[in-house]
């Protein structure tokens, strides 16, 4: 039972003095809590551990204990192997591709959102006539569908009909297969997600633009300082917070980018865009072999909370709170 919390501190009162402050400041706050308050707060938490339970948890656990056996056509357990679907995973050359396509897609799409985003927001934070307009163009991604992007895109990437083509025939340039060829296919689903990407991170970055203190740009016109010192120095500390958000919040839903995948390229070409999610899903659904599928979710989990704790380790740090 919690009988109470720590001291916290409180604003001078109007009309004490200075002694009686003090005495209110040094006053602890307390208060108790009843017998009965532990069930209502299992009342309320009950809904929300059922669901994470039914929905989150087992499925983790499931996937777990599936990764230590060889599985049937049914997804059922037959054979004990341990560590062993591990082990053979890491040394399969085409895993190993597929975990390569991952990192470079990853990589890809938050850099280039990140900055993208970034600069449509600095664009959209100065005071012109008709930035409004702008401001509403730049967010309308964050209305459109996956499939409706990918056949959108798709169309944009058409080797004969494309206006990319078009734009560098126009250009005198040569014609790109944009999806037949796996260079420029990774190249056209990193476009493709980044402009996905970049209504959702434009308008974190313009909230966030939104809230630097006007004082701060006027002190430094004062002191004679050029907007490139002012973006360096004022406006990345001072949205630093948010801009360690959305690296997180990036990196993970590229990491799960499925959809785009599929319908895109399904994985082509040569494998070339066989990201570890669309890699799991063919493995599973496709071939039928759950414990591989089973290997590569805990994989990818493990990946994933590695490189997220290292981003909390090292950019953490470099952020102004």
């Amino acid at each position: 039972m919690i009988n109470s919390f720590p001291s916290i501190k409180r604003r001078p009162k109007p009309g004490l003095s200075p002694e009686s402050n003090d005495q209110a400041q040094a006053q602890p706050v307390s208060f108790e809590l009843k017998r009965n308050d532990k069930y209502y707060a299992w009342l309320f938490l009950g809904p929300s551990l059922l669901l994470l339970s039914i929905f989150v948890f087992y499925p983790m656990l499931r996937t777990f204990y599936l990764s230590l056996f060889l599985t049937n056509s049914f997804g059922e357990p037959t054979v004990f192997v341990g560590l062993q679907n591990y082990i053979h995973l890491l040394r399969t050359k085409s895993y190993l591709a597929s975990l390569q396509a991952t990192g470079l897609y990853v990589v890809g799409v938050t850099v280039f959102t990140l900055i993208g985003g970034l600069l449509l927001a600095a664009v959209a934070n100065q005071k012109v006539r008709g930035i409004e307009f702008f401001r509403t163009i730049f967010t309308s991604t964050m209305g459109v569908s996956v499939s409706v992007s990918a056949i959108f895109w798709l169309f944009m990437f058409n080797p004969s009909i494309g206006i990319l083509n078009k734009v560098a025939l126009w250009l005198h340039l040569p014609a790109i297969n944009w999806l037949t060829e796996p260079h420029w296919a990774m190249v056209a689903v990193i476009m493709t997600s980044v402009w996905m990407h970049l209504g959702f991170t434009f308008l974190i970055f313009f909230g966030a633009l939104q809230s630097v203190p006007k004082t701060l740009y006027d002190a430094a016109d004062v002191a004679g300082t050029n907007r490139r010192y002012q973006f360096l120095h004022i406006t990345l500390p001072m949205i630093s917070p948010t801009l360690f958000f959305v690296a997180v919040i990036t990196l993970i839903s590229a990491f799960k980018s499925f959809g785009l995948i599929d319908l895109m390229t399904a994985g082509g070409p040569t494998n070339a865009t066989n990201l570890l999610v669309y890699r799991i899903y063919q493995d599973a659904f496709v071939d039928g072999n759950y414990a591989l599928a089973s290997t590569e979710s805990i994989v990818l989990a493990v990946i994933i909370a590695a490189i997220t704790v290292v981003q909390f380790k090292l950019l953490a740090k470099r952020v102004n709170h």
